[in-house]
């Protein structure tokens, strides 16, 4: 896809997977709508970059939980580009086990609910309301940005970063991965990019990684293949993969994880066997 005047709705963008996502696109003379909702500081820090590089950019806050609060932003952006071509559905609030601990401790009582209705139903939401946009301009890719915890689950190495709640919301996200690339076809493309652990997300530069012990550093380099974390560039080098170049992909769930859901069961040497020549 020519991305050269398309527009693109990518929440997350104060962050740093968000804003390398938005660096990638706002590249190749994207528009970009920018969602925004805390992290007020890294917000005004993400503006002045863009203004300094730029960009064509909208950034404004949105809580993407409401219903009402989507439906405003996706009237905004037409108000404002005329059309819309790409989604990048990166928007999540999954507690670390490490920092928040157990559901059950006072502070962790609304942490289930905010798991699931950042995780998902702002997802559902984004969807929802902006496929019909997408489709009036003809042509046009959604990127669902998961994790691997919707496979591993709170368990294994990476047990101290992905709670429950969260969990199970990012494996039906590849629920609607599927659904909604039957949904969006022919003309709009509908893939996802489950996420291991990443620096600034569930990897080094977060509170939880401090946490960590050396015993637990060491089980999460030995259970990678690739014996360490990625980078928020890695993450928006396949997402712009997944826009602008998979033209022939959709409803496709590709892993960046280093190798680590595959884990670090060693592959033997052929045993000889039992049969004579």
């Amino acid at each position: 896809m020519n991305l050269s005047g398309k527009t693109a709705i990518i929440p997350g963008a104060s962050r740093a997977i968000g804003r390398a996502i938005a660096r990638k696109l706002g590249a190749e003379n994207v528009n970009l709508i920018l969602p925004t909702f805390d992290w007020p500081e890294s917000v005004i820090e993400m503006e002045e970059e863009f203004k300094g590089k730029n960009f064509s950019f909208l950034s404004l806050p949105v809580d993407l939980r409401s219903d009402d609060a989507v439906k405003k932003l996706v009237k905004t952006t037409q108000e404002h580009f005329g059309a819309l071509h790409i989604l990048v559905n990166n928007i999540e609030r999954g507690g670390m086990p490490v920092v928040h601990g157990s559901y059950d401790l006072p502070h962790n009582r609304d942490q289930w609910d905010l798991e699931i209705a950042t995780t998902l139903k702002a997802k559902w939401l984004l969807f929802h309301h902006c496929l019909p946009l997408m489709l009036e301009a003809g042509s046009g890719a959604v990127v669902n940005i998961s994790s691997i915890s919707g496979i591993s689950g709170r368990s294994g190495a990476s047990a101290p970063f992905f709670n429950d709640a969260y969990s199970a919301a990012n494996r039906a996200v590849s629920s609607f991965t599927e659904t909604w690339a039957r949904e969006a076809a022919p003309s709009i493309r509908v893939n996802e990019l489950m996420l291991g652990l990443i620096c600034h997300r569930h990897g080094e530069e977060t509170r939880g990684w401090g946490e960590l012990n050396k015993q637990e550093k060491e089980n999460i380099s030995k259970q990678c293949l690739l014996e360490r974390t990625g980078t928020p560039e890695e993450v928006a080098t396949a997402t712009l993969f997944l826009i602008k170049d998979a033209d022939y992909m959709t409803g496709s769930i590709v892993k960046i994880d280093g190798g680590f859901t595959l884990g670090s069961q060693k592959v033997p040497a052929m045993p000889p066997g039992i049969l004579n020549s």
